[in-house]
């Protein structure tokens, strides 16, 4: 018997109107909000300007958004190009569909066509926004909850996925709900990036990198407990080689990147202003030269002060001469 379960919306869009409100594009766009406030805090904390992390995400989002779909549809080609199926629904990106590994490599070509026209390093862009990243792939997993899909294998666990639509091949039935495993574990990843960048002071992309390979080791068994269709190679699942893939990619970079260039960038913004501790730093440096200065100029006024004293006692002794001469005559 079951006792508890997570259930599924009844659906994933209400109409206001004639317009259409669908929970996977409210998870998407809220996640590009939180990757963009946060990657912003932490762009003017390293010395960047205010807006320049959004102005980036102009042609990062776009450009990620693209991949993303372009990478779904050429891995699960078949669901829009083979008999039966109308190529047209590859298009409709607000019913599903995002391939992360997509989003990210083009997002990142995106990026980096913003940076370069600022004068901006990729890496420290990189880096500062990867927190964000992840908590918004954290936030839009949930798109996948309102679409009732991409859930893992049959379960009766309390925290079991209970899918009610038969519709495009599903089963009615509690799931693993994979989609919540997926957005705790990047929950998890965001905050390590954080922890660690401030512990180690990450610099070079080696934030962003970390980002990666976190996610990627948790994606991987996340990956093969879904029940989805998929291509598979060797008998795993075409995702679970990227990810196993792109871990060694992401690993390798750490490595080689601490050894040719340790430490963290002085400037990531061309004019812009320095760091909060770099400032407090040169505001301590300049007050104690102020002090300094004000210690100097005291004996000065000192000096200053008896030479004052000295030319009034000198006139007094003239005034009492001239009363004593006054005195003889009279």
């Amino acid at each position: 018997m079951e006792l508890a379960f997570i259930p599924s919306p009844s659906r994933g869009v209400l109409y206001l109107g004639p317009v259409p409100l669908r929970g996977y594009a409210f998870c998407i766009i809220i996640g590009v909000f939180v990757a963009v406030w946060l990657g912003n805090r932490r762009w003017i904390a390293r010395g960047g300007r205010a807006g320049t992390v959004a102005d980036i995400a102009v042609w990062a989002v776009p450009f990620g958004l693209i991949g993303g779909r372009l990478y779904h549809v050429i891995t699960d080609y078949e669901l829009y190009f083979s008999e039966g199926r109308d190529w047209v629904d590859a298009f409709k990106i607000w019913e599903g569909g995002l391939g992360i590994w997509g989003a990210i490599a083009l997002g990142a070509l995106g990026a980096w066509i913003g940076c370069r026209r600022r004068g901006i390093p990729l890496p420290a862009y990189a880096d500062a926004v990867a927190p964000g990243i992840a908590f918004a792939q954290a936030i839009g997993r949930w798109g996948n909850w309102f679409n009732q899909e991409l859930y893992g294998k049959p379960t009766d666990l309390p925290w079991a996925l209970e899918i009610t639509s038969s519709s495009d091949g599903r089963v009615p039935g509690t799931y693993h709900p994979t989609f919540l495993y997926e957005s705790l574990w990047c929950v998890g990843v965001a905050l390590l990036v954080i922890w660690a960048d401030r512990r180690f002071r990450l610099g070079h992309g080696r934030a962003f990198a970390l980002y990666v390979a976190a996610y990627c080791s948790g994606r991987a068994w996340i990956e093969y407990m879904r029940v989805d269709d998929a291509h598979h190679v060797l008998g795993l699942r075409l995702n679970v080689w990227t990810a196993m893939f792109v871990f060694l990619l992401a690993v390798a970079y750490f490595v080689v990147s601490a050894k040719k260039r340790p430490g963290r960038e002085d400037v990531v913004e061309p004019g812009a202003t320095a760091p909060a501790d770099q400032a407090d730093g040169a505001t301590a440096a300049g007050e104690e030269k102020t002090e300094a200065a004000d210690e100097a100029d005291e004996p000065a006024g000192k000096a200053a002060d008896g030479s004052a004293g000295g030319t009034g006692q000198e006139e007094t002794r003239d005034e009492a001469k001239d009363e004593a001469g006054s005195g003889k005559k009279t």
